[in-house]
């Protein structure tokens, strides 16, 4: 029993003993001392604006397509007795040249029974004429005080002999074109897309002789975007005219292994918005494709495929920016000389991967911020700091184009 009650003492004074030692040693430690916590302002990175003159080109592609393509038919029936040596696939001709010559035998005797019929015609109208005439003196001679009939003077008589000869005349007229159209003319400077007719076969009114196309203009349609046409300046039902001639066209292809260059223009817009992918049609026309407008020698072929660069709208003051200096859809910050920030609403006319081409809401040489705000805000302040020359390009102020295929 005794034994026991000397454990439980001991070990009570054990606990007595380190409770006093921690006390002692708290006692000992000196005090923290309070410091209240320093806000500092967090670095920026920044680019001084600078402006100059931009212009907004737009990236397009298009198929060269003539500006006439038609199917050749057959007006008249009969056998095709020639063809022009340019009536071949590929074929060129000018405008008039006979393509196609039918069998006109029966047309000509046509036009000579047409001709008989006009001069019979004639006679009996003169005839009636006089007739009438001398009715008319003969009545005044006997009835100088009374009015004739209608049908004393032949005027019924006189006015189907006059039907008949207008109808003779008209049927020559028609025996004629017939015969003219025996010949199939080229109506206008172009090549034979497809020869479908040949020399001996029997053709009728209507059949499809061949498809032919001009070679006057070559035209492109390319899809814009409104964000196009706003850098273009082009407004939604466009047509060119002396005055206001439309932006120019580069165009360019690869054929045999050679990048080939046409140079055309905008004539116009479509004038309408395309229900499926909300795009406006311009067409581009390049004169002369196949002669003056070829690249030396090579023409723009039709059916072709080729990439534009369209010129866009001139600007002699924008401001070219880094595009991790946009905030949301048109807001940016810049440093005043206070170095605290200023929201700034901005105008974006240009946009692409790695820039934006402002015309409004930046002046030149502000300090635009192209970093992170970290959670500062419009009047906070910053610490401003130029970007490493390896980690972000110095914009040239020099004149230079903006090319966005958006």
């Amino acid at each position: 029993m005794a034994r026991k009650l000397y454990t439980i003492a001991g070990t009570l004074l054990i606990f007595v003993v380190l409770f006093l030692i921690v006390t002692i040693m708290g006692k000992m430690r000196p005090e923290v001392e309070q410091e209240t916590p320093v806000a500092t302002a967090p670095a920026v990175f920044y680019t001084v604006a600078a402006s100059q003159a931009v212009t907004l080109d737009v990236e397009v592609q298009g198929e060269v397509r003539p500006r006439t393509d038609i199917n050749l038919t057959a007006q008249v029936s009969g056998r095709v007795i020639s063809t022009s040596p340019s009536f071949v696939n590929g074929g060129a001709f000018d405008e008039g040249d006979m393509l196609i010559k039918i069998e006109d035998t029966d047309y000509r005797a046509a036009v000579a029974a047409a001709k008989a019929r006009v001069a019979q015609a004639e006679q009996t109208l003169r005839l009636e004429e006089a007739e009438a005439d001398l009715a008319r003196r003969d009545f005044e001679e006997l009835n100088p005080n009374e009015t004739p009939s209608e049908l004393t003077l032949r005027i019924p008589q006189l006015a189907q002999a006059r039907a008949n000869f207008e109808a003779a005349r008209a049927e020559l007229r028609a025996a004629e074109i017939n015969l003219q159209r025996t010949a199939i003319r080229a109506p206008f400077e172009g090549r034979v897309r497809e020869r479908i007719a040949g020399v001996g076969q029997f053709v009728s009114p209507g059949m499809q002789l061949g498809r032919i196309f001009s070679t006057d203009v070559a035209e492109i349609r390319l899809a814009l975007t409104d964000n196009d046409l706003a850098k273009l300046g082009l407004p939604l039902a466009f047509v060119e005219t002396d005055e206001n001639p439309g932006p120019n066209v580069a165009l360019t292809a690869r054929l045999a292994g050679q990048e080939h260059y046409w140079q055309g223009r905008i004539a116009r817009t479509e004038g309408s918005i395309d229900a499926t992918t909300r795009q406006v049609i311009a067409i581009a026309v390049v004169d002369d494709p196949y002669g003056m407008g070829a690249d030396n020698g090579t023409p723009l072929a039709m059916g072709l495929f080729v990439d534009g660069t369209i010129t866009g709208k001139p600007y002699q003051n924008a401001i070219v920016l880094p595009r991790s200096a946009l905030y949301g859809r048109d807001r940016v910050y810049v440093i005043d000389e206070e170095n605290r920030l200023i929201e700034r609403r901005v105008e974006i006319v240009s946009s692409d991967r790695d820039t934006l081409t402002l015309a409004s809401g930046i002046n030149d040489g502000d300090r635009v911020v192209t970093s992170p705000l970290r959670g500062a805000d419009e009047g906070d302040e910053v610490v401003p700091t130029l970007p490493d020359a390896s980690s972000e390009a110095p914009v040239s102020a020099a004149t230079r184009n903006v090319t966005s295929g958006e």
